[in-house]
């Protein structure tokens, strides 16, 4: 399913955070959101999923206006991944997997044997399937990732928005959440802070910078360490993965110099219904 964003502003606690943006994820493309913090990744994904409504603009998904859907029929098309959750009371870790499946059932409490067998493979998916009976609160932070992870997959969307899904994981299982992202073959709009797993696992970019949208395109073409510097306030260094040959960034210190606004870049290597991977 494609995603199109036109000309989106968003506000939170009053003040406006995105400017502006537009940008087009075509089906089956992995988008990756990278910025510094307060940049309005989180508050332009909360209006992208339609958490919270944009002051101005639009977002289509395919050719419907998200205004035109229901609650019901944006969340058979939408799964939602945020950082902010309250699930802090005693719900079993299955429970909590299945009210991925409400937009598509009769309830909860109400759940099928289907219903049951696509949130246990979910579970297993994610590698966490062994905590099926556990209480979620009583998860760690990494545990609770995965599990509010295979809750988005359980709800079986052609659209994955995910914010900083990678949070409290260690580095192994950030390679495999990012490469279970990959396989899914769905629309996906992610907010990332590591640039190299950004490169390595998304099909193109978007840099947010103080809420406009600076630079758009594939990681090759858009990542180098001019728009580091200017947007993150970072000197880095490029180096070649002697593997894969891609882009590697080395970061040295944090530079001098005042952030400034990069060159929008088009994503002009990336059509509609194709993706680089």
């Amino acid at each position: 399913m494609r995603v199109a964003i036109e000309n989106l502003d968003a506000y939170r606690g009053g003040r406006r955070i995105v400017t502006d943006v537009s940008i087009a994820v075509p089906s089956g493309t992995v988008l990756g959101l990278l910025g510094p913090n307060g940049s309005g990744k989180s508050t332009l994904l909360r209006a992208v999923s339609g958490i919270d409504a944009p002051s101005a603009g639009t977002v289509r998904y395919d050719e419907t206006p998200m205004t035109a859907l229901t609650r019901r029929q944006l969340a058979q098309r939408v799964a939602v991944m945020t950082q902010e959750h309250s699930e802090e009371f005693e719900i079993p870790v299955l429970e909590l997997v299945l009210l991925g499946r409400i937009p598509h059932g009769r309830g909860f409490g109400r759940d099928s044997e289907a219903d049951i067998a696509l949130a246990c493979d979910a579970l297993a998916r994610v590698g966490a399937s062994h905590l099926v009976n556990r209480a979620f609160s009583a998860l760690s932070g990494g545990e609770r990732q995965r599990v509010l992870f295979a809750r988005a997959l359980a709800q079986d969307t052609p659209v994955l928005v995910l914010d900083e899904p990678t949070n409290h994981l260690d580095i192994a299982h950030q390679l495999e959440l990012l490469d279970l992202i990959r396989a899914t073959d769905r629309t996906v709009l992610i907010a990332l802070h590591d640039l190299n797993l950004a490169a390595r696992s998304c099909d193109a970019i978007g840099v947010l910078n103080d809420g406009h949208l600076v630079a758009h395109g594939t990681p090759e073409h858009i990542l180098d360490t001019d728009l580091i510097r200017s947007v993150f306030r970072v000197e880095s260094t490029v180096v070649s993965h002697p593997d894969t040959r891609q882009p590697h960034f080395l970061f040295d210190s944090r530079s001098p110099q005042p952030t400034g606004r990069a060159h929008v870049h088009p994503l002009d290597s990336i059509q509609e219904g194709t993706t680089t991977r």
